[in-house]
């Protein structure tokens, strides 16, 4: 499954260099390397496995802007599912912007009017922290109105730090073709192992796709943090020649696992009850794989999701209780030495 995905933005608004961090493993100090883009660069990047992004970087320079809108409209903005702008925060240029901005979303109605449209005010670390809230709204709003009968997302953004995860996970999110499912299932599984979050990774780019939090957080940056820090850490691993699987953060508060979930993607779990041995989230991390592995090719979505289903309304009758733990009467053996008194095992048999 194919989606045309625009990257479009004057030049120099730092359009390249997001693409090249979160598609192609570069690190923000890597990308001052990157020359400007030339006309359209096409990139097909393999996403959850059977979601492919037709990405259409479009060079910026007021030339190619021009031809985009006279001679090769139809070309470019026919078919598309979701248009991303880049704004430089610090263009001199702002009307000029706003204008191109408005001849893109013109082509947008024409070509393509159900495209999904996302506006990024980029390299907001330029800007004094203490103005960022008051700059990006002012901005958000005139993009809102300027873009109207569209609608527009905005986002702000930086190389330097986790709000550019944030952005584009939010943007993926709505390309995942069997996301409700997804998240149905990420909620029964956080439910089973009562953990306090459980968070789904795509596997190349750690962009977070889906999670479930059943407790709340001070910190609503964190999932990209998290992010940004474990694709780092998995992008040394492989500098030095080992592969990274998974890992386990433990302390007196809390204990967070990665790992490995499906071909595709990488699972965070994260437990804030200490009577739950590291074993029971394990093996229910493997148990789920299967059931996971089928949501991800949308032809099995519906089944799988039906799967979730029966489960969820036969777990009574077809489980045993051990010491007010729900088992699996075939699995019982298998978690007798990493029981609790909360975690049930996760199976859908």
């Amino acid at each position: 499954m194919k989606k045309k995905v625009l990257l479009m933005g004057k030049s120099g608004s730092g359009k390249t260099s997001m693409r090249s961090i979160i598609f192609a493993n570069y690190i923000a100090r890597d990308t001052r390397r990157l020359g400007a883009t030339i006309d359209v660069e096409h990139s097909h990047v393999r996403f959850l496995g059977n979601l492919v992004l037709n990405l259409w970087d479009c060079g910026g320079q007021e030339s190619f802007m021009e031809q985009y809108f006279a001679s090769q409209k139809d070309n470019i903005f026919r078919n598309v599912e979701v248009l991303i702008y880049v704004f430089d925060v610090e263009s001199r240029e702002l009307d000029k912007d706003m204008h191109y901005y408005q001849s893109c979303l013109e082509a947008i109605l024409q070509n393509s009017p159900d495209a999904k449209i996302f506006c990024l005010v980029h390299k907001m670390d330029l800007v004094a922290e203490e103005q960022r809230d008051i700059i990006f709204k002012e901005r958000e709003e005139d993009l809102k109105r300027l873009s109207k009968p569209l609608e527009c997302t905005a986002f702000r953004t930086s190389i330097w730090d986790e709000t550019l995860y944030r952005a584009w996970s939010s943007i993926v999110y709505q390309l995942i073709p069997n996301v409700k499912a997804l998240e149905h299932s990420l909620n029964y599984f956080a439910n089973v192992v009562d953990a306090d979050e459980v968070l789904l990774f795509e596997r190349a780019t750690f962009l977070v796709i889906s999670h479930c939090q059943r407790k709340q957080h001070r910190d609503s940056h964190r999932f990209e943090k998290v992010s940004n820090i474990i694709k780092q850490f998995k992008l040394s691993c492989s500098k030095l020649g080992a592969k990274f699987s998974s890992m386990e953060v433990r302390n007196s508060i809390f204990a967070a696992f990665i790992d490995t979930f499906t071909s595709n993607t990488y699972v965070m779990v994260i437990m804030s009850d200490p009577s739950i041995p590291s074993e029971a989230t394990l093996i229910n991390i493997r148990n789920a794989r299967k059931y996971f592995e089928e949501l991800e090719n949308p032809n099995n979505s519906l089944s799988a999701s039906n799967a979730i289903h029966s489960a969820a309304n036969h777990a009574a009758a077809a489980h045993g209780m051990v010491n007010g733990v729900a088992l699996n009467v075939y699995s019982q053996l298998e978690l007798l030495t990493c029981r609790s008194p909360r975690q049930k095992l996760f199976n859908m048999e």
